[in-house]
């Protein structure tokens, strides 16, 4: 009987310890390669876009349009017209307002030709800024599609969590 015992024992152990890893795989993250290269690709034009205040405004416009934004661009953001150009236009005017405009990835998804952004903007050093959500439809590795939320950061909340 304790043969058995041991038997029974060592097979519950590995059962268990066998589903464990089972579930443990599972929640690892695994990409495509078209969804590490979209997600990648996201990046660097966010930071374009976002952060290279060291460039000036009309290169960051060159890299944005030649490398980032199809052509045909489509916005789901009621204040953003549709189109490459008009997205630009919209980007040239932002460096001129906010000079020191600057931006930090929190979290970054994407699946399959869709890439979600999770970030902190601020216009200016000293601002709160806003948590913004992007969500990106990648075409040949530029931005084809957008849809985006913002919301300010407060001083104060109701709650001690933080909005990132």
């Amino acid at each position: 009987m304790t043969v058995l015992k041991l038997i029974f024992t060592l097979f519950v152990c590995t059962f268990v310890s066998s589903t464990f890893a089972t579930s443990a795989l599972a929640t690892e993250v695994t990409r495509t390669e078209l969804e590490q290269k979209n997600l990648d690709k996201a990046l660097y034009c966010m930071e374009i876009l976002e952060n290279r205040n060291d460039l000036k405004p009309a290169k960051r416009l060159e890299i944005l349009k030649a490398d980032c934004i199809v052509e045909n661009y489509i916005q789901h953001s009621p204040h953003v017209p549709d189109g490459q150009e008009a997205l630009l236009a919209i980007f040239a005017k932002r460096y001129k307002k906010f000079p020191q405009l600057s931006m930090s990835v929190k979290r970054a998804v994407s699946e399959g030709d869709l890439v979600w952004l999770h970030l902190h903007v601020k216009r200016t050093p000293d601002s709160l800024g806003s948590a913004i959500m992007h969500v990106f439809r990648m075409e040949n590795g530029k931005f084809a599609e957008h849809w985006g939320v913002s919301q300010r950061v407060p001083e104060t909340s109701k709650n001690n969590n933080t909005m990132f």
